[in-house]
């Protein structure tokens, strides 16, 4: 299997000031190839431009450039052009399923925070110092750049990145390693119904909270934000001392919350592979959940709008945001994959208002975001233990035909 391992850099200022060139230049060999595309599609004869044509062309840019473009390892270069690749394959493959195309688009320097290295030992290699204490990994064009390793690489190391993160500097490892040994059986089954109230409600009745940590940040941040908008737009170059601070206050601000929210997305999953064989959940989709309303025409004034519940469903939206539902399952599948465990996504339709005792189903029947309340039957219960307890009957069920 592969693992992913990240670990914090920690460069000098010159190494740091190289990094940030070599994210700079990868960037415009980004957006050079996304306008030779975009002119070739736009020219009469709608030519269309391959990775294979970009590739060749690399030789030619790092002559004529050599002290930019030329600096930097020649596989890394083809990766940001594979990446620019992918993007048209997923604006293609969107179009002809009928999705919103998303066209590619240009990349800021401040927006351009990721390069990869395909290979270790091209262009870059991890643990470049064996012999020395401290571990090292090795970037072309930039050095030998300390790195504080928390934990051992299992594996070989296959593929190399580098990330910057608001002020911080991080390297990303791939490592091929042999599949773990899965964790003891425990006979258990479980569903689990993600929400805002509760973050996750489990068919045992276990609910675990929703820590909401944009929220509680949400003055620090209004602040920070604020404090920023005094300032006029600049690039990063041309910014002053107070400037670049408040840009950077923002930038940890946010930080502290993502990690605040993976370390509790890591931590609920892992109490959930540890104590379940079979953990089912609802096929959540998300990005759908989390559209604004369409606008409603006023028909007696033209130009003015009806009210659509735009400001209640912008609140729905940054608490389905701030829970981070698609973070979490990602999380739970990775965990669940290397103890040997299985995990089922179900269709969500209806979970939370079928009776789980007779099968009625009705909007009635949950009266309240909390209650549920069978009509048929008179059932009584909390609505999201009902809609955990759908969802696992319904993942059994799913998971015995697949084994048919």
């Amino acid at each position: 299997m592969i693992r992913a391992y990240k670990f914090l850099m920690r460069p000098t200022v010159r190494q740091e000031q190289a990094l940030g060139e070599m994210l700079r230049d990868h960037c415009s060999l980004y957006n050079g190839a996304l306008q030779e595309r975009r002119d070739a599609h736009r020219h009469a004869s709608k030519t269309s431009v391959k990775y294979r044509q970009q590739s060749a062309q690399l030789k030619e840019i790092r002559a004529f450039d050599p002290e930019r473009q030329g600096r930097w390892s020649f596989s890394s270069q083809q990766a940001t052009l594979r990446r620019l690749d992918k993007a048209f394959s997923a604006f293609f493959r969107r179009v002809k399923s009928g999705d919103t195309p998303g066209y590619p688009r240009f990349r800021g320097v401040n927006w351009f925070d990721t390069v990869d290295f395909p290979k270790d030992g091209d262009g870059c290699r991890w643990d470049s110092t064996p012999h020395d204490p401290v571990t090292r990994v090795r970037f072309q064009g930039v050095g030998h750049v300390k790195v504080n390793q928390h934990r051992a690489v299992i594996g070989k190391v296959k593929t190399v990145s580098v990330k910057r993160e608001g002020c911080k500097w991080f390297v990303v490892l791939t490592a091929e390693q042999p599949q773990p040994e899965p964790l003891p059986a425990t006979g258990s089954a479980v569903g689990i119904d993600l929400g805002i109230a509760s973050f996750l409600t489990d068919s045992n009745g276990v609910h675990v909270a929703n820590p909401r940590h944009a929220r509680k940040a949400a003055a620090k941040l209004e602040a920070a934000q604020q404090a920023l908008s005094r300032f006029p737009r600049r690039k990063a170059k041309d910014r002053t001392r107070n400037h670049q601070r408040a840009v950077d206050k923002v930038a940890q601000l946010h930080g502290k919350v993502r990690r605040q929210r993976l370390d509790h997305a890591h931590k609920t999953a892992l109490s959930l592979v540890r104590e379940h064989d079979f953990i089912a959940h609802e096929d959540l989709k998300i990005r759908n959940m989390s559209k604004a309303p369409a606008p409603k025409l006023d028909p007696d004034q033209p130009g003015a709008f009806l009210p659509n519940g735009a400001a209640a469903k912008a609140g729905l939206n940054r608490s389905i945001a701030d829970a981070g539902w698609g973070v979490f399952l990602a999380i739970l599948n990775a965990k669940a994959e290397s103890a040997g465990r299985e995990v089922m996504a179900v269709n969500p339709r209806n979970t939370s208002r079928s009776c789980p005792e007779c099968g009625h189903t009705a909007k009635e029947n949950r009266p309240t975001q909390e209650k549920f309340r069978c009509l048929s039957c008179g059932h009584r219960a909390h609505a999201d233990v009902v809609g955990a307890t759908n969802v696992l009957r319904a993942g059994l069920v799913r998971r015995d035909a697949n084994q048919a």
